[in-house]
């Protein structure tokens, strides 16, 4: 049985309300395969697809009671470090700057800045009014999240905010730290939908049917670059236990890819129970793969109306990365395959390999499709 519930014990807020349970993963009938060129053969690897609240970092610690009534209040900011964790080990944060469903006694929207690490050993929340929003402000608040828990700035800050981006960048850039625009901001992303319920919809300046100021793009895909071209492609799955070992081996082989932390996502899945992902081979594996790396790569699509993958990166970025003959039978391996994903709370994976037959990936990708925050 496979379940995704964000698990809620890393997070210094109110009572959480965890994600319903998704079904049991379904088996289907014999596909038929679709490839680039042509029609690959069943790798020995791979399963080809079948269809059918506020922390304060000081020396002296609130007392419960005094914790239980800050972490109650809605309106509190929060600045907590994980004191188990080595601040230096903290190289990458994720940040959102934006606003929220809630006015202020001016009666304008609050701005909330919000950051995070992957692992929610750290996490830092500060409102802002509307007209400070700027680069200077920004600056000056990373900095602050640096100097009042202690940890080094980070090397990297990923957000996911299109409309943010020349803000956040030109921030970060004057810090000496790389903006990495990327929806792959999972931490974050589920942070904010668990903050929606425990705080802004608690906050007595929380405005009910509040549409985001700032939705998420989801523009028409693009024709697909020459570099990322493989040679041919194939519906496959994996058991669990083997996504778990690939991921698990990827710094230890130098391969090319990310995994995701599946403990705080709160997936759980059983070893045996298949995961769908898409399998790329191409004769230049070892450059696709490392083009591919630089693109915080999301998730892959299986669009049916246009008989074709789409390939999500970044930020708002999608690609046309293959096509298919569209036939009653693609069809339905298309649309098994999505069900499939869904039936594994969104999780797939994304692997690059020499050869279809060939039991060694040169890259692999952990992926997850997550609806946009409702903020």
């Amino acid at each position: 049985m496979t379940t995704l519930g964000f698990n809620p014990s890393r997070i210094k807020t109110p009572t959480f309300q965890s994600r319903k349970p998704i079904p049991k993963f379904q088996s289907f009938s014999q596909p038929t395969k679709i490839s680039f060129v042509v029609s690959p053969n069943p790798s020995k690897y791979y399963h080809h697809f079948i269809p059918n609240s506020i922390s304060e970092s000081s020396v002296s610690a609130p007392k419960e009671s005094e914790y239980d009534e800050i972490e109650d209040d809605p309106t509190s900011e929060l600045s907590y470090l994980d004191p188990e964790t080595d601040p230096r080990s903290i190289k990458e944060w994720e940040l959102d700057f934006c606003s929220r469903p809630i006015l202020d006694v001016r009666g304008k929207k609050i701005w909330e800045l919000v950051v995070c690490d992957t692992s929610l050993s750290l996490q830092y929340t500060k409102y802002f009014p509307n007209n400070v929003i700027n680069s200077i402000t920004l600056k000056e608040a990373i900095v602050s999240v640096s100097e009042d828990l202690g940890v080094p700035m980070p090397e990297k800050v990923r957000f996911f905010r299109s409309q943010m981006q020349t803000i956040i960048t030109k921030a970060c850039k004057e810090l000496g730290v790389k903006p990495v625009p990327s929806k792959r901001c999972l931490s974050l992303l589920l942070w904010l939908e668990e903050r929606y319920e425990t705080v802004y919809m608690r906050h007595p300046g929380f405005q009910k049917g509040s549409k985001p100021l700032l939705a998420l793009d989801n523009p028409f895909p693009m024709e697909l670059p020459e570099n990322l071209f493989g040679d041919k492609w194939a519906f496959v799955q994996l058991p669990f236990s083997a996504v778990k070992e690939e991921i698990s081996t990827l710094e230890a082989r130098f391969v090319f890819g990310a995994g995701l932390d599946l403990d705080l996502l709160g997936i759980e899945v059983d070893d045996k129970t298949l995961i769908p992902g898409l399998a790329v081979a191409s004769s230049r594996a070892k450059p696709l793969a490392a083009w591919m790396n630089g693109l915080e790569v999301c998730s892959i699509e299986a669009d049916t109306a246009r008989a074709c993958l789409i390939l999500s990166v970044g930020i708002s970025t999608r690609y046309v990365y293959a096509t298919y003959k569209k036939t009653p039978v693609t069809t339905s391996e298309a649309e098994a395959w999505e069900a499939a994903k869904k039936a594994c709370g969104g999780l797939h994976f994304l692997a690059v390999q020499d050869d279809i037959d060939s039991d060694d990936c040169v890259g692999f990708w952990l992926l997850l499709d997550l609806p946009p925050p409702p903020v």
